[in-house]
């Protein structure tokens, strides 16, 4: 087939290291999500949310290439003085709820590990199956946004874009199980997870802003780079192994 030419290849590659790259925040969300259901299905909703949301992200793909410009075409017009002015479209829009969500669920289960009383009972607080799915396979597609709309700046071959989607949603099943058990046994790297998830909603609403041409006060919305996310990420994780370890010299120095 003509379809499998050296660039397609080539093209295919970078496809699948951009969902491995891009998928790392879903992939937090997922693991932590799954966590609301009882313990001996919660590999399955991971699975079968991945799963799921994988032939919706080949049909979200079929939609986008046909009707790109309809996502693009503007739907709310809001201007009030120079303090509010914006343009909603359909991708703005979709962008924009995703980012509300996560900063909604990451501040709710920052505050709920804060009460101790709440984490002596978490178990017993486990949410249907159905629903966690649900939520896993509506967050995977808002997620993938970005990547799909990458991959039809890199090509036009629709069946190179929908195999590097298959090939990032096995890689993505495979890894979450594996997310999952490391952060049951590191319980301190949930807070990290959380703070993260955190700031992966601000970048999203961002976004948004930025696909609504969002003024406030006159000033463009602008979106957070990419650069700066994973700066911030960085600084995150360092800073948790900085005081993780500095806990542990000061128990060990008052244990003396």
């Amino acid at each position: 087939m003509h379809i499998f030419t050296i660039d397609n290849l080539i093209t295919l590659i970078f496809l699948v290291m951009l969902q491995a790259v891009l998928g790392f925040d879903n992939l937090l969300y997922i693991s932590l999500e799954s966590k609301r259901a009882p313990k001996e299905k919660q590999s399955f909703v991971r699975k079968w949310g991945i799963g799921l949301a994988v032939v919706l992200r080949i049909v979200l793909l079929f939609v986008l290439v046909n009707l790109i410009k309809y996502f693009q075409n503007p739907i709310i017009n809001i201007f009030f003085l120079d303090l509010f002015e914006c343009s909603f479209n359909l991708h703005s829009l979709i962008v924009l709820f995703g980012g509300v969500f996560i900063i909604y669920t990451a501040t709710k289960e920052i505050l709920h590990m804060m009460l101790l009383n709440e984490l002596e009972n978490e178990n017993q607080e486990n949410k249907p199956v159905s629903s966690i799915i649900i939520w896993i396979v509506i967050m995977n597609l808002i997620f993938s946004f970005d990547s799909i709309l990458s991959a039809m700046a890199l090509t036009d071959v629709f069946l190179i874009m929908a195999i590097s989607i298959i090939i990032g949603g096995l890689l993505m099943i495979w890894l979450a199980d594996r997310v999952s058990v490391f952060l049951e046994k590191n319980r301190m790297f949930e807070v990290l997870g959380l703070f993260v998830l955190f700031i992966v909603g601000i970048m999203l609403v961002s976004e948004g802003g930025h696909l609504a041409h969002l003024h406030l006060f006159g000033y463009p919305v602008t979106p957070m780079g990419k650069t700066t996310f994973y700066f911030v990420i960085s600084v995150l994780v360092l800073t948790d192994i900085v005081q993780t370890r500095y806990q542990r010299k000061l128990l060990h120095q008052s244990q003396k």
